[in-house]
């Protein structure tokens, strides 16, 4: 078998690395004697021109380091000022300087001088997301020509947003080294069409195949699963300790997330709020707990979602808190996966409401979470990508505060036996399309990607 050569911004690292990525790729990376390069996380003066290798994982792991000013431009800078806002249909939050698009193609030619030295004859290459867009064509250039595929995990631009970055073309160049473009969900795909469509060169050869800027390229949809049994066992073996203490009565509605102003956090806190105010019958009879730990602070478009949050929250506890009940309750930290198993289990209402995402693998996590018996009701948004597999769900606008207020009333009384129809039928698909498979299809396209 060939060897499977991964590369992502960051690099699993510990002896025991742990992740939905991770796991998806692990039996791969350890059947073909694999490789996974990333960055360390170490920003360095001096980052050294060799990869640096870290045993203690059954695939092997190699690094490098970056400088200062090539984190801030490039990964502060054009992946995460620049197209991380693009992507998810923000923008107006974009911050458009020439450096950060220089210090991107910058560190995307050094990672592919470090990975030169790495190559064999035979490898396939699988490049994960926006922040290695330009990988390809690097490599490209040194005279590599074995299959190199790319998988994004966040949504792809339409046109409109596409166009708003300064350079909508020389990211379609970069697109055509790659042999498979592989998109979450069939939306993506349709705006990435669309996009090149107007943006770009190309003619769209089948419903998968392109030929982009001379170059025929395929492009398919997988969208990303979770390690399902296993998530099923750690909810199901959560302790009592690490469970929320409720009002007798009470039921917990849960949402996890970065604190990133994509995934819609204040405006569940304002439907939320006129739930409250419009049903004051379910005061001190749902406990909100969200739970969103800290990203990229030192972008400001990330601090002022933080303040927007905090206020928010505690303008909603001041409103209506009783002596014995707090309506949200707010962390700004993260939990481990074994902790949100078993909280996920002990809510009745899971809510992924993002105005933008990829596939939102908290989605699928929170089903896997419930309990068949007795289990609790997904409220998930039409623009998540999971929404186009998990029809079940209640499925709703996140710019509609009364929309989602009603959601959340309706998963409220929900009746036990809808409850189990729905959840049922979200945890077989759940169970079919989980990271194993997603995995496999993509290897199996990628493999096939050269033939006609």
């Amino acid at each position: 078998m060939s060897r499977l050569i991964v590369v992502s911004n960051r690099l699993p690292l510990g002896d025991n690395p742990s992740g939905g990525l991770v796991v998806a790729l692990e039996d791969a990376l350890r059947s073909s004697g694999g490789v996974w390069i990333g960055f360390s996380g170490d920003v360095k003066d001096d980052p050294g021109d060799q990869l640096q290798d870290h045993p203690g994982a059954p695939f092997q792991r190699l690094s490098f380091d970056l400088n200062t000013q090539d984190h801030h431009d490039y990964y502060l800078g054009y992946s995460n000022s620049m197209l991380w806002p693009v992507c998810h249909g923000r923008p107006n939050l974009m911050r458009i300087l020439p450096e950060y698009l220089e210090g991107y193609k910058r560190v995307n030619a050094r990672i592919a001088d470090l990975m030169l030295p790495q190559l064999r004859e035979g490898d396939r290459i699988w490049v994960q997301d926006y922040h290695l867009f330009p990988l390809a064509a690097e490599l490209r250039a040194r005279g590599v020509t074995c299959p190199i595929g790319l998988f994004l995990h966040i949504p792809f631009p339409g046109p409109a947003d596409c166009a708003a970055l300064p350079n909508p073309a020389e990211m379609f160049e970069w697109l055509s080294h790659f042999d498979l473009l592989g998109f979450q969900a069939h939306r993506d795909l349709g705006a990435f069409a669309e996009s090149a469509r107007q943006l770009a060169e190309v003619d769209q050869i089948s419903e998968t195949r392109f030929r982009l800027s001379g170059r025929e390229v395929r492009a398919e949809v997988f969208p990303i699963g979770i390690d399902t049994a296993s998530f099923i066992e750690e909810a199901r073996d959560a302790p009592d300790e690490d469970r929320v203490r409720l009002l007798t009565g009470a039921k917990m509605m849960i949402g996890v997330d970065r604190l990133d102003y994509s995934k819609g956090i204040p405006q569940r806190f304002r439907a939320y709020q006129i739930l409250l105010e419009q049903d004051p019958d379910l005061m001190e009879c749902i406990s909100f707990l969200q739970i969103a730990p800290p990203t990229r602070e030192a972008v400001e478009a990330y601090q002022d979602i933080r303040e927007e949050t905090e206020h928010l929250a505690g303008r909603i506890n001041g409103q209506f808190s009783t002596l014995n009940w707090t309506p949200i309750r707010f962390i700004h930290r993260p939990f481990p996966r074994p902790v949100l198993a078993g909280l996920y289990r002990q809510a009745r209402i899971g809510l992924v409401t993002p105005l933008a995402d990829g596939m939102n693998l908290v989605a699928k996590e929170y089903v896997a979470a419930q309990d068949p018996e007795d289990p609790g009701v997904l409220i998930l948004s039409r623009f998540a990508g999971a929404a186009e597999e998990m029809t079940e769900a209640l499925i709703i606008n996140p710019h509609d505060p009364h929309d989602l207020a009603q959601a959340m009333a309706e998963a409220f009384r929900m009746p036990l036996e809808e409850r189990r129809r729905r959840h049922a039928a979200l945890l077989k698909g759940v169970i079919d399309h989980d990271v194993a498979w997603w995995s496999d299809a993509y290897l199996d396209a990628l493999g096939q990607s050269r033939e006609s």
